[in-house]
């Protein structure tokens, strides 16, 4: 979990240090493509900043609610892991990240990439966009393959050595066939559980990690943007759709959490680092706002691509490692009823978090 937090840390302080440069721009450029302070009567320096502080603290008061809502279910019997109310609140938290990925992100990473501020050579000869999350989603998967195969690796042999020594333990107490049988069960049945389910719970911590990772990335960009905006007008439509973006992506994150049983330590780091980005990003974009230029070809080359990645790996995680090991298990598996209100919920997700791009 060390490496992750490393991670984590360095994409924050990579942003802090290089988007202060993104606005540092010819003038020529800005003027040709319109100021991006811009917006006729919405634009009002004062009441932006004060929607902004609104936002700050709207935004963290939803993220830490949505997160932290399911860590607290296993006190309520009904919403526990292996029951089907947190199945369907799972799936309706995968249909909203997946509609994160397609409905918000990769647009946003168009408009970005297809800009006329920026040159029709190459980025109007390429669909840098539509590769670039191409590219991300092929890492992920890289990713997800090389991380199980380490923590299989050096995790999983404790777990089976110590199932070894239990054996032998057995095997040395008595000659008594009974116990020769007993040692056959114990090898042929309890062994293989233990390792079915060291394997599924390292699966559910390298979703977890790899899902916040891309989380976190979009959430700066996001809280950025809003941030360095002077525009009113768009700012309150855009902090409620946040808010709502926020809470249901935060239950998706947050039962990943709760299935991966990290200690409380690990899971108030990753708490916080969901929470804190968004509003982070928004910091540093009204720090930022005096330089930092939306319009600039920096600016929109560096945002469009880190949207472009950050689409990929949202879509990738919430088709593969959400929807597709829920719904292709065996407690889906097992019942078509239960499927079908799980794609129900899905589908409500999806739409939802869909509707919200009217807005954002």
């Amino acid at each position: 979990m060390s490496s992750t937090k490393t991670l984590f840390l360095s994409i924050l302080l990579l942003l802090s240090f290089t988007l202060p440069i993104l606005g540092n721009q010819e003038n020529e450029n800005i003027s040709e493509c319109g100021p991006a302070t811009g917006g006729g009567g919405c634009y009002d320096k004062s009441k932006a900043l004060r929607l902004k502080i609104i936002a700050i603290a709207a935004i963290l008061v939803a993220s830490m609610v949505g997160v932290s809502l399911p860590l607290f279910t296993r006190s309520v019997p009904i919403l526990q892991p292996d029951r089907n109310p947190f199945v369907l609140v799972k799936a309706f938290a995968s249909g909203v990240i997946l509609a994160t990925g397609y409905m918000h992100v990769l647009p946003d990473s168009f408009d970005c990439l297809r800009s006329p501020c920026l040159p029709d050579h190459p980025w109007k000869k390429f669909p840098f966009t539509t590769f670039v999350a191409m590219l991300s989603a092929l890492v992920t998967l890289m990713i997800d393959s090389f991380a199980m195969s380490y923590h299989k690796k050096y995790s999983m042999e404790p777990t089976i050595q110590n199932v070894e020594d239990e054996v032998n333990r057995i095997n040395g107490n008595s000659d008594d066939p009974r116990k020769a049988l007993q040692v056959q069960s114990y090898e042929n049945g309890g062994k293989g559980d233990e390792e079915a389910a060291a394997s599924q719970l390292l699966r559910y911590r390298v979703v977890a990690q790899v899902l916040e990772l891309g989380i976190v990335v979009h959430s700066v960009v996001i809280g950025l943007s809003l941030g360095a905006s002077m525009n009113p007008c768009t700012i309150g439509p855009l902090v409620a759709a946040l808010c709502f973006h926020q809470l249901f992506e935060g239950m998706g994150l947050g039962g990943c959490i709760l299935q991966a049983e990290y200690n409380n330590k690990i899971k108030s780091i990753m708490v916080f680092f969901f929470s804190a980005t968004t509003p982070f990003g928004i910091v540093l974009g009204i720090g930022l706002s005096n330089v930092y230029s939306d319009n600039s070809p920096t600016a929109l080359i560096v945002v469009g691509i880190l949207n472009a990645s950050s689409a990929g790996l949202l879509n990738y995680m919430a088709l593969v490692d959400l929807l597709a090991s829920d719904f292709l298990g065996p407690k889906l598996q097992s019942s078509v009823k239960l499927q079908i209100w799980a794609y129900i919920a899905v589908l409500l997700g999806a739409g939802g978090m869909s509707l919200m791009a009217k807005w954002a």
